[in-house]
């Protein structure tokens, strides 16, 4: 349907796989540790074996860039603990190294890529950029305007593509080509803020309060207490 669709399904295996350990409560307990072993069955795929089924399934392409988000999160929200440092430092680097791969499916498909400098270079900014709006968060204000710039961020990125292709070829003809992309932005940026103010944030108030009551029945069936335990005060 769209040639951004792709990253769906990334996601989709991704948050199974997280669901799975909420359920289980590796997640809570064995977090760096299950970091650990996703950033090595990622090295080992991407550097040596090579294998298209445990690069869908463990996401080793990517699996280091979202170990990197969990990572961070976990400093910012836990502590700034040698193992937490060691794994981001580790995820940064494996992600430098899985960068070839989309570089030769770039000259597969488009005849040209951009040079490993400069895709390392855009994965550190990536990084620094990440890290640093986490340690920044306290000093910049939340406001409407920033809020909704950061929520019309994933509906524009999936409606961009193909409806921007269609919407400046039609209007291109009639007002020429700059017009055309100009107006073609701020259609998508508006039609993306809607997206975001009328759909996603009543479902994801929904999906919060529906999520967090799956997830502690989760904890409750998995993690039953003793016999001998008492309930808290």
């Amino acid at each position: 349907m769209d040639g951004v669709y792709w990253s769906i399904v990334l996601e989709l295996v991704f948050y199974g796989w997280i669901t799975l350990a909420l359920f289980t409560g590796l997640f809570q307990k064995r977090k760096l540790e299950l970091i650990f072993i996703w950033l090595a069955i990622s090295a080992l795929n991407e550097f040596f074996i090579g294998s298209g089924g445990a690069r869908l399934l463990f996401l080793t392409e990517f699996g280091p860039f979202f170990a990197a988000g969990v990572l961070v999160h976990h400093i910012h929200s836990h502590d700034r603990s040698v193992p937490a440092l060691l794994l981001l430092a580790a995820a940064f680097l494996i992600s430098c190294g899985t960068l070839s791969v989309t570089q030769r499916w770039m000259l597969g498909h488009y005849g040209i890529a951009v040079s490993s400098a400069n895709l390392v270079f855009a994965n550190a900014v990536m990084h620094a950029a990440l890290i640093g709006a986490v340690l920044l968060r306290h000093r910049v204000r939340a406001s409407a305007l920033t809020l909704a710039l950061g929520g019309l961020t994933y509906p524009l990125y999936l409606l961009h593509q193909e409806i921007g292709y269609l919407a400046i070829n039609a209007a291109t003809p009639i007002v020429g080509k700059w017009i055309a992309a100009l107006g073609c932005v701020v259609l998508m940026l508006f039609i993306s803020w809607a997206i975001w103010r009328t759909c996603e944030r009543p479902v994801q108030r929904l999906l919060r309060f529906w999520l967090g009551r799956v997830v502690d029945a989760g904890r409750t069936r998995f993690h039953r207490p003793s016999a001998g335990a008492q309930p808290a005060e």
